[in-house]
């Protein structure tokens, strides 16, 4: 057993966490996602949703600082419609890495990125358009 580490990191996700080098991706994935035929590498994290899987992974994982948007969403489809889980992966992200943008991606594209992502961690989460790719930077000393 481990101190500080949070309970929703489970010891495989933190495993390909530490595998992962720059500019690789990873997928926190909405209920919905098709997660097991599209991933090379894919994490279970049943019963949680993405929000605070994303806040945990943020105090550990830092994002790229040398792409302009580190971070992306599947779009709705509809340019009038963001969901309200949207608002809380950005409180996530500025509290852990500051205010960083991210770029909405039509679905299609996000699944073929998605494909090509390090690994895909499988959630729990309800709420629609939930998914998000997270690119790695680096560990400054």
């Amino acid at each position: 057993m481990l101190k500080h580490i949070p309970e929703v990191l489970s010891p495989e996700l933190l495993k390909i966490l530490m595998e992962m080098g720059h500019g690789d991706e990873l997928v926190l994935a909405d209920g919905n996602f098709p997660a097991a035929s599209m991933a090379k590498r894919l994490v279970r994290a049943d019963g949680h949703g993405v929000t605070p899987l994303l806040d945990a992974i943020l105090q550990f994982f830092p994002l790229d600082a040398y792409v302009d948007c580190p971070v992306a969403l599947m779009a709705s489809g509809d340019p009038g419609v963001r969901p309200a889980v949207w608002q809380e992966y950005s409180k996530c992200i500025l509290r852990n890495e500051g205010d960083r943008q991210a770029e909405l991606m039509e679905r299609h594209a996000f699944y073929a990125r998605a494909k090509d992502a390090y690994a895909i961690v499988a959630t729990g989460e309800t709420a629609l358009y939930g998914n998000i790719i997270l690119k790695k930077g680096v560990v400054d000393a």
